[in-house]
């Protein structure tokens, strides 16, 4: 959540640091803001998108070799102009993501010592707490280090002051941010993806880091104050691959980058022809062949690909496997297991409460954990013994699509895995789920190929204001996925439930104006789906069904039927009816006029609790 960006160069910084907010808008849209070095301080800001922000900043021919840029999803005050960031200090101004836990009683010490605040933000106290101790030594690394130091929460900050026009400060704990290197110039951001129209050069900061940056070269001080080395890594990603190219939006051009999403992350077992632990890293088989049960801690999307993985592993797999809301779990008592495998599962990497929840757990014990992820250096990677990069690529649109399907597959060769070291997949089992893995990315292919229809069911949903889900066993999830879909990026008010509940409740809800959305694969499970969509008609609801392609529903005026390609999908049938459900919520979402890529109130990375 919110997006930061800064550079010190030997140019005009304001092209870099507004290309770099557009390209991190996706993390928060509320307002937008920067500050210039250029004989003084230089501030701009505005309410809504960066487009706005870029016009304010050519009508006051904003420019500076030195500047700090922000694009905010509000937490601490309405998105205002005056709430909106940097945030200033006399001659000083810092930008920040995250949440300062003790800001009420900073701002009350600070108001103390004549401190006047302008905005309802927690940050505010950030800018006039280092003011505060640069005033005693007019060193702006020491005062960043000193204000940092009294902080509590989460914070990922940039901070300039107009005594020093090259000099570019900057720290973390608990939010991310990272430096860019260049040839005379260096840069920050929250996100690889702001810099790489001018670098490919990252280093990571660490928690408790604070960087001095220049022209010339840059220092990182952990958190005891020692000058530490950060290794240099070159991003995988081109520039090129955040843009949009020829689709509508965003959230269009990753549901149908999934096929070639899916052949990436797959790519390294089927090269090797098998299933081997080595593939979420060395120490894999050791450490797998301990794991007695499996606990899934996760928030939004992802904890519903963790409940997939549930269904998986107890069926394929023999292992007890729970799925947890890791803001749940991190404030429960659980009761710990020495021999459980903690999976943590997160797009970014960065997910403020997983990342609570996988300390949470390896305070109580639990150091058999695996991350699996999207972004090789993010927090939990770098905090989890085991881990498995999907390999989604970027994914801007807020409304997960790309990352949860990678996330499946990820996880389907996790319960492979654990399926092969238990001694439940023999060869010829494991032959036919390498054989079902190879087919994924054209059967996906061809299921995406059903856009028009579903397209053209969405137009009765426009003005629909409620909707029900339903799924049964290991599709109860990708019912609730598509439920959140909806809900997310067309405001329509969307449930899912197990079919088989809907006689305990639900089904007071149906009527005429509730579509009812089915998933009916050709599976054990199928003729009980078909007696609960029978409840469904006998009370006058709707029904919409994404059914295997051998089965048999007979539709009629009220009973609408897409059938997907070819036969049931196997075990991976979830990941193939997850698509027809991304694109139904994305058409609804157009004839309702809504912002498909930035819905309201919603933001990408969740690191803040």
């Amino acid at each position: 959540m919110c997006g930061i960006v800064g550079a010190v160069a030997q140019r005009n910084v304001v092209p870099i640091l507004l290309e770099g907010l557009r390209r991190l808008e996706y993390r928060g849209y509320d307002s937008a803001g920067l500050v210039t070095i250029n004989d003084g301080l230089r501030r701009v800001r505005s309410v809504g998108r960066v487009a706005g922000l870029a016009e304010a900043a050519a009508a006051e021919h904003i420019h500076g070799e030195l500047g700090i840029a922000h694009t905010r999803w509000a937490t601490h005050g309405a998105p205002t102009e005056f709430n909106a960031h940097p945030h200033v200090s006399d001659g000083l101004a810092v930008v920040h993501n995250g949440i300062i836990e003790n800001h009420e009683t900073l701002r009350a010490r600070l108001q103390g010592l004549g401190y006047r605040f302008q905005s309802e933000t927690d940050t505010e106290v950030i800018a006039h707490l280092i003011e505060h101790h640069y005033r005693e030594g007019h060193d702006l690394l020491a005062a960043t280090q000193a204000a940092v130091g009294e902080l509590e929460g989460a914070y990922a900050i940039g901070v300039v002051h107009r005594d020093a026009p090259h000099q570019l400060v900057c720290a973390r704990k608990g939010s991310p941010l990272l430096i860019g290197l260049g040839i005379e110039e260096n840069f920050i951001a929250s996100d690889a993806s702001a810099l790489l129209p001018v670098t490919q050069r990252m280093v990571f900061l660490e928690e408790g880091d604070v960087a001095d940056l220049g022209l010339m070269g840059y220092a990182i001080y952990d958190r005891s104050g020692r000058r530490v080395e950060r290794p240099v890594h070159m991003s995988e990603l081109t520039a090129d691959m955040a843009e949009l190219g020829t689709y509508r939006h965003y959230m269009q051009k990753e549901i149908h980058e999934q096929p070639r999403a899916l052949t990436d992350t797959l790519q390294a077992a089927l090269v090797q022809g098998k299933i081997q632990p080595e593939l979420f890293g060395p120490e894999a088989p050791a450490l797998l062949a301990r794991v007695k049960a499996v606990t899934f801690l996760a928030c939004g999307t992802s904890y519903h690909a963790a409940k997939v993985a549930s269904y998986w592993l107890e069926d394929i797999a023999g292992l007890p496997a729970q799925a947890e809301i890791a803001s749940e779990y991190r404030y429960r008592n659980s009761v710990p297991n020495a021999d459980t495998l903690i999976v943590t599962i997160s797009q970014s990497g960065e997910t403020a409460d997983t990342l609570a929840a996988l300390n949470h757990a390896k305070a109580l014990g639990q150091t058999l954990t695996l991350s699996i992820c999207n972004v090789p250096e993010s927090g939990l990677v770098r905090a989890s013994t085991l881990r498995f990069l999907t390999r989604a690529g970027p994914e801007i649109g807020v409304a997960s699509t790309k990352a949860f399907t990678t996330q499946l597959a990820a996880l389907f060769l996790l319960t492979l895995t654990l399926a092969k070291l238990r001694g439940r997949l023999g060869p010829e089992q494991e032959a036919d789920y390498l054989d079902q893995m190879r087919k994924l990315p054209l059967r996906a292919q061809q299921v995406l190929a059903l856009e028009p229809r579903v397209e053209a069911w969405s137009q009765r949903f426009a003005h629909k204001h409620h909707a029900l889900f339903l799924g049964r066993g290991v599709h109860y999830p990708i019912a609730l996925e598509g439920a959140l879909k909806l809900k997310e990026i067309s405001y329509i008010h969307a449930e899912a439930y197990p079919a088989g509940e809907l006689k305990h409740g639900p089904l007071a809800l149906v009527d005429k104006d509730m579509p009812v959305i089915a998933i009916a694969p050709n599976d054990q499970l199928l003729e009980k789906l078909k007696s609960n969509l029978q409840e469904v008609r006998a009370r006058g609801g709707e029904l919409y069904v994404f059914a295997d392609g051998d089965v048999h529903i007979e539709e009629s005026e009220f009973v609408h039927v897409i059938k997907l390609p070819g036969d049931h999908g196997g075990a991976l049938s979830p990941i193939l009816h997850t698509l027809p459900l991304q694109l139904l919520a994305y058409h609804a979402a157009l004839q309702k006029g809504t912002d498909v890529d930035k819905p309201r109130n919603l933001a990408k990375s969740v690191t803040v609790e």
